[in-house]
């Protein structure tokens, strides 16, 4: 049984009667009215920085309004990141009164909130963007891709890639995208690769600084769905040559355009200092 006041409870009068101190709280009842425990109740006086400041007809320690007040200034402080050393200095200043702590503690909590506000928005896109991430029906899709376009692709994506970082970033910015702004995107992809179309036929050759630009503009176009680097970009290229379906895709545009295209990228992809062969999805 400890003998400081600061680890005791005041006890009753009897049945019903309040607890002693109703002059103030205890420090139980302080810490059970701003949510914190009364062992940091207890940390915070010990090092000075709220202390209880009267005390009941039977010597208990007790915390005045004014005391809980600087308590909940302790807790704003705290919220923000301060170290209590430094709280404790700025609630000490003499050259700064209680209402400049509240107006700065307002505008620091304004700027808090409107971060926190920002990273809901974008929990809530991604929410938004549903298992896929696209925000288009099947029937947009096809609308604004092409017949060709096959929805089930988006579902076959996402089984692939779904648990990786660049499926996270595609999933919120799509979730951002109105039916325009897949529209324009359409329009510019499908510009590419009448580019890249023409070059193959003009006899580009990959590695030439025209075959490095188209390289760049393919994999900004990627960039638009997720951060897309050259190791990243060389995987792809594999994957246009390796997957029947990629393959009769870029065939489709432009008869040997498949195998251009794996060239002209791992071409670009050593040119900026990446082994295209052994190059990893990061």
């Amino acid at each position: 049984m400890t003998s400081d006041p600061r680890e005791q409870e005041p006890t009753t009068t009897g049945a019903g009667a309040e607890p002693i101190g109703s002059d103030g709280l205890t420090v139980g009842r302080a810490a059970a009215l701003v949510g914190v425990s009364v062992k940091t109740l207890h940390h915070w006086d010990a090092i000075g920085l709220v202390r209880p400041g009267g005390r009941t007809w039977a010597g208990y320690r007790v915390y005045s309004g004014d005391d809980v007040a600087r308590i909940h200034r302790v807790l704003v402080y705290r919220e923000l990141g301060f170290p209590l050393a430094e709280i404790g200095r700025l609630l000490d200043d003499p050259a700064v009164d209680a209402r400049d702590h509240l107006r700065r503690q307002r505008s620091q909590l304004v700027e808090r909130i409107s971060r926190l506000q920002q990273m809901l928005g974008a929990v809530d896109r991604m929410m938004e963007a549903s298992r896929t991430g696209m925000r288009l029906t099947p029937e947009e899709q096809v609308e604004i891709f092409g017949d060709d376009w096959q929805p089930a692709w988006v579902d076959e994506a996402e089984e692939r890639w779904g648990d990786t970082a660049q499926w996270a970033q595609y999933a919120e910015r799509a979730a951002g995208m109105t039916p325009e702004d897949w529209k324009g995107v359409a329009a510019a992809t499908d510009a590419l690769n009448a580019d890249l179309a023409a070059a193959l036929r003009a006899g580009v050759v990959p590695g030439s600084d025209a075959a490095n630009a188209l390289a760049e503009r393919h994999r900004a176009m990627m960039s638009t769905y997720f951060d897309c680097t050259h190791a990243m970009q060389a995987c792809m290229g594999r994957l246009f040559v390796g997957d029947p379906r990629f393959a009769g895709f870029y065939e489709g545009v432009a008869p040997g355009l498949t195998v251009w295209m794996h060239d002209v990228i791992f071409a670009n992809a050593e040119a900026n200092g990446v082994d295209p062969e052994t190059a990893t999805w990061e």
